[in-house]
C-alpha cells in the first residue's frame, strides 16, 4: 500500500518573511553578544557615569578616546544595544543622547548596586574565547560515544572549570571566570535577605557552602548578627582570603565533610553537578545539620526551570545550555529538585519565593 503523501501547508508569502526574519535573527543573536562585550571592554558604561548618566555619540568618543573617525560606527553599535535593552536612548532635545538603565548600570566599574558588585565579568567570562570555543564544538561533543562523557568544556580543553588544572593552563581565564562565578553569587543576597527574613530568623549557626570570600556570610551577618556563619570551601580559595573574625573560614571539600550547624546553605552551588552528585552533596549536609525538630534545614537559592515569563524562562534555558557546555551539572525544574532532595535522605520541602530566575528552598531532614 502506498504512502499517503502528507500534506504540506503553503504559508502566506507575510509568514514566510516573518520566519526569515527570526532565521536571522536566530542566526546573528551571538553579534548582540559580542557588541555588549565590545561596550564593556571600550568601557562605555563607565564613560556614560563619568559624564553624568547621559551623554552625546561626541561627547561619549571624546571621553573613550577613540577616533573621531569611528563615530559613525560607534552609532551602529549603540543603536543595536538601545535596541536590545544595554542603553536607552533619548531623541527629544534634537540630539540622540545615550543614558545608562538599570542592566549598564550593573556594568560600571567601581560602582555597586544596592550593595551588590557590578557584573563586567560575567559578560567578558560568557563571551571569551574559551568559551565561545567549547559552544562551538557542541555538535561534534554530541557526536562522541564516550562511556562516561566529560563536558565539551573539558573534552575541548583537557581541564575542568573550577579545578587547579584550569588555573595552571590558563591562570588569566581561570581569574576571570572566578571573578564572574563570584559577581553571579553575589548579586542578589540583599534581596533574599530583605524578603525572606523569616529564612534566617531563629537560626543560631550557618555554614555556607563553596562560600568563596564569604561576601553573602558576611550579608547575612550584618543582618542578623546573633548568626555564627561558617564558610566552606576548597583550600586554594580559603588561603587567599583575609580572615577578619566575623565569620569562621574552613578549609575542605563538601563531597567528604561539610561543618555542623544548625543549616546549611547551598547559594547557586548545585546546578554545577549531575544529580549523582547532588545527592552525595546533599547527603554530607542531612549529616551537618540538626534535626527538624531543632530548626535543621538546608537553604538552596538556585534556577528553577518553569517562569511563566517568557523572558525569565528563556535566560532559565540559557543558563541550563551554560551549565551543558561548560559542565557536567545542569539547571533543573521543580519536579527534577523535588527527586534528587527525595534520593538525599530528607523528607519534604518548600519553595520559599521565586527571585526572577532563581527559587529559594527550605529542605527539611
Amino acid at each position: 500500500m502506498a504512502a499517503q503523501a502528507q500534506s504540506i501547508v503553503v504559508p502566506t508569502d507575510a509568514e514566510l518573511l516573518q520566519a526569515q526574519a527570526d532565521l536571522w535573527r536566530h542566526s546573528l543573536c551571538y553579534l548582540t553578544s559580542m557588541a555588549l562585550k565590545c561596550a564593556v571592554e571600550l568601557g562605555i558604561p563607565t564613560a556614560i557615569h563619568n559624564l553624568g548618566g547621559a551623554t552625546t555619540l561626541p561627547n561619549l568618543i571624546t571621553e573613550l578616546s577613540l577616533p573621531p573617525p569611528k563615530l559613525s560606527f560607534l552609532r551602529r553599535l549603540m543603536r543595536l544595544l538601545v535596541t536590545s535593552g544595554v542603553f536607552a536612548a533619548d531623541e527629544s532635545t534634537g540630539e540622540e543622547t545615550y543614558r545608562l538603565n538599570l542592566l549598564s548600570r550593573l556594568l560600571v566599574d567601581g560602582v555597586v548596586v544596592d550593595g551588590d558588585a557590578h557584573q563586567k565579568a560575567i559578560v567578558l567570562a560568557a563571551n571569551s574565547r574559551r568559551y565561545v570555543d567549547t559552544a562551538l564544538s557542541l555538535a561534534d561533543w554530541f557526536k562522541k560515544d564516550m562511556a562516561a562523557p566529560k563536558s565539551p568544556f573539558e573534552e575541548l580543553h583537557g581541564v575542568a572549570l573550577f579545578d587547579e588544572s584550569m588555573a595552571l593552563l590558563d591562570p588569566e581565564s581561570d581569574k576571570l571566570i572566578a571573578e564572574a562565578v563570584a559577581a553571579h553569587d553575589n548579586l542578589g543576597i540583599s534581596q533574599v535577605l530583605q524578603q525572606c527574613p523569616d529564612l534566617f530568623n531563629g537560626l543560631q549557626s550557618l555554614t555556607d557552602c563553596c562560600g568563596g570570600d564569604g561576601t553573602t556570610a558576611k550579608a547575612i551577618v550584618k543582618a542578623f548578627p546573633h548568626i555564627k556563619c561558617t564558610v566552606l570551601d576548597l583550600p586554594r580559595v580559603i588561603k587567599n582570603i583575609s580572615v577578619d573574625g566575623a565569620i569562621n573560614y574552613v578549609a575542605g571539600d563538601m563531597f567528604k565533610f561539610i561543618p555542623p550547624s544548625q543549616a546549611v546553605m547551598l547559594k547557586l552551588v548545585l546546578h554545577f553537578w549531575n544529580d549523582e552528585d547532588c545527592v552525595k552533596i546533599l547527603t554530607q549536609c542531612r549529616k551537618a545539620i540538626a534535626s527538624r525538630e531543632a530548626g535543621g534545614k538546608v537553604i538552596i537559592i538556585d534556577i528553577v526551570i518553569g517562569s511563566s515569563s517568557k523572558t525569565i524562562l528563556e535566560t532559565e534555558l540559557l543558563m541550563d545550555m551554560l551549565m551543558l557546555t561548560m559542565t557536567n551539572g545542569q539547571q533543573r525544574d521543580e519536579n527534577e529538585w523535588r527527586n534528587i532532595f527525595m534520593k538525599a535522605g530528607f523528607s519534604g520541602y518548600r519553595i520559599v519565593k521565586k527571585l526572577g530566575p532563581r527559587g529559594i528552598f527550605e529542605v527539611y531532614p
